[in-house]
């Protein structure tokens, strides 16, 4: 039996649209795995230096101003002697008095201290030897002068070269050499001036004769100050 689609079923056929097959999947691409990338180098830390705490003393004189810088934490009863003369102003009119061109270049030095009325003096120290504070007595140092270990009063060196034989530990010393207890820190040329100032011929006693200063420099004034702003590190602290 012959079966008769209508035609609009016929039409319907006709325009479906033919079944397109899906198309094949891409392969995909699989990529290495990367190692992430190093962190950026820490940025430099800025070296902050601890604020200067010791003391720094002007000593105003008729050549001009040299400023040093007291150890006073490294030989506190030898720095506390000097401040003390300082704070007290007995220290005004004390005199750089002596210059050792005579002993050549290797062991210069000039010498201050009461040149008049000996009741400024306070009484004598404790020595504190180089052995014991870890300073030394090079270019610059400002060192007391004593006769006898433990007899410092008021008389103090300005070196203007190494003297190492006046440290403690030098070989064929006494043993106690002399105490460093600080060092200029501004107006070295003023400490050469009284160094290379006149001397007298004849003045002195002993190995003093030839190195009194004619006429001597006073010191006009002494008195704290604060820190330079361009202070070297220096040299008396010994290295570890």
């Amino acid at each position: 039996m012959l079966t008769i689609f209508p035609a609009f079923v016929l039409a319907a056929a006709q325009m479906a649209p033919a079944t397109v097959p899906a198309p094949a999947p891409r392969p995909q691409t699989v990529r290495p795995m990367m190692a992430p990338p190093p962190p950026p180098p820490p940025l430099p830390v800025p070296q902050v230096e601890a604020p200067e705490t010791r003391p720094h003393v002007a000593l105003v004189t008729d050549a001009g101003t040299i400023i040093v810088r007291i150890e006073n934490k490294r030989a506190p009863v030898t720095a506390a002697n000097f401040l003390r003369y300082v704070d007290t102003k007995r220290m005004d009119g004390f005199k750089f008095y002596r210059s050792t061109k005579s002993w050549g270049p290797a062991n210069q030095l000039v010498q201050a201290g009461n040149r008049g009325d000996a009741r400024k003096n306070f009484p004598p120290i404790a020595h504190e030897p180089t052995k014991a504070t870890g300073l030394t007595n090079c270019k610059g140092a400002l060192s007391m002068a004593r006769l006898n270990p433990g007899d410092a009063t008021s008389d103090f060196f300005l070196l203007l070269s190494d003297i190492k034989g006046f440290d403690s530990e030098a070989v064929g010393g006494d043993g106690a050499g002399f105490a460093v207890f600080g060092e200029i820190v501004a107006g070295a040329d003023v400490a050469a001036a009284i160094f290379n100032a006149p001397i007298s011929p004849t003045a002195g006693e002993g190995v003093m004769v030839g190195q009194m200063l004619d006429p001597q420099v006073t010191i006009k004034t002494a008195r704290r100050v604060p820190a330079p702003a361009d202070a070297p590190k220096g040299c008396v602290v010994k290295a570890p």
